[in-house]
């Protein structure tokens, strides 16, 4: 084989390589010690979207007043949105959570470990979580499992809060 043919053969191969890199989905992933599992927050507030991700989907939603009458607001007089990260889209949807079972508006209740970093996001406890029957909020103090008519989606109660 000629030098010319090597480059060309060598070349076509890197060109190969370079084409496949490009449509491999890169699988990046956290470690969960960004989440502080020592704390556990509970929370029942109101949808604003689902961001259905392969890895993990996550709930962004407006925690609800004590009163459950409105959510809660910042200095601005706007919602404060949270994010909830749970499993993988494929599995969150075994389980019957997706974007269409939990679209904006609806009320639920889950627990979840927050960030370390303060910030107004965290990971799901791994129990069970509740999904209040539509425009139903719970009483004051209380949460979706307390709604005649929630559903539940994976097993057990909500866990206790901790700080």
């Amino acid at each position: 084989m000629t030098i010319k043919a090597r480059l060309g053969a060598c070349g076509a191969a890197a060109a190969a390589l370079a084409a496949l890199a490009a449509v491999a989905p890169v699988e990046a992933h956290h470690s969960f010690s960004i989440y502080d599992s020592s704390v556990t927050k509970v929370f029942t507030g109101v949808v604003t979207r689902v961001n259905p991700d392969a890895n993990h989907l996550q709930i962004f939603f407006a925690p609800m007043n004590e009163e459950r009458k409105n959510v809660v607001r910042d200095e601005n007089d706007k919602p404060v949105v949270w994010a909830v990260e749970m499993t993988g889209s494929a599995q969150s949807a075994r389980e019957g959570i997706s974007v269409s079972t939990f679209p904006p508006g609806t009320i639920f209740s889950v627990g979840l470990h927050p960030l370390r970093s303060g910030e107004p996001a965290g990971s799901r406890v791994e129990m069970g979580m509740f999904k209040c029957p539509e425009r139903t909020p719970p009483e004051p103090g209380k949460h979706c499992d307390s709604v005649e008519g929630h559903t539940a989606f994976g097993e057990g109660a909500l866990p206790s809060p901790t700080e």
